[in-house]
């Protein structure tokens, strides 16, 4: 009986502001049947490091986060208008 633990990079969305949420599914599969998915989320904002990201989110951040765009959020979070 062999246990296995994966994790994937499920889902990964937009959102208005250009943040970027992340889901993260932390499989368990025994013999090769899935008995366990459990989900984490964590939202990348406009200027992080995305380093350590999943390439999918760093491919994301790269083609959308202009200087712009981060000057543009990081303005919303000086008004604190989120």
């Amino acid at each position: 009986m062999a246990l296995i633990e994966k994790t994937i990079v499920d889902k990964v969305e937009l959102t208005e502001v250009n943040t970027i949420q992340v889901r993260t599914a932390t499989i368990i599969e025994r013999d090769g049947t899935e008995i366990s998915r459990s989900f984490h989320r964590h939202v990348v904002s406009p200027g992080d490091d995305v380093t350590n990201e999943d390439p999918k989110v760093q491919a994301i951040a790269n083609a959308i986060w202009t200087e712009e765009v981060i000057a543009a959020y990081q303005a919303l979070i000086a008004n604190n208008t989120l």
